[in-house]
């Protein structure tokens, strides 16, 4: 298998693995701080806002290739593992019916962090005033 058929078969499964964990953040058997930790973790990963800039060279895209697959291993060893089981399936019969829309999720984060800046400017202004 060639290296980059290696490296879309490894995103294609770290892509179903963080619609896996929406599918357990929707769960009810998954503990609250599970839930709490996997919201986090889907939101990082379909977030067009990084940490790390994507143009700055080799660190832009570090914290997408570290960040998101290590919360994906640690989210998987807090949520149990029926459900993690049932969550895949949920996830593999998603992308398999339909082409995930990203667009929902982006909006969705944007908003949050529109919200979130505001919030700070906010806080800052009466801060500074």
């Amino acid at each position: 298998m060639s290296p980059v058929a290696r490296w879309k078969q490894w995103a294609e499964k770290l892509t179903r693995e963080t619609f896996t964990l929406y599918f357990a953040c929707r769960d009810p058997r998954t503990p609250w701080y599970a839930k709490a930790l996997a919201a986090c973790v889907v939101a990082y990963a379909f977030s067009p806002i990084d940490l790390i800039p994507d143009p700055i060279p080799i660190l832009g895209h570090l914290d997408d290739l570290v960040l998101v697959p290590l919360g994906v291993a640690l989210v998987c060893r807090l949520v149990p593992r029926e459900v993690m089981a049932d969550c895949r399936e949920r996830a593999r019969t998603f992308m398999d019916c339909k082409k995930p829309k990203y667009r929902v999720a982006a909006v969705a984060v944007v908003l949050i962090w529109l919200a979130l800046a505001v919030a700070g400017g906010r806080l800052l202004w009466n801060f500074l005033a």
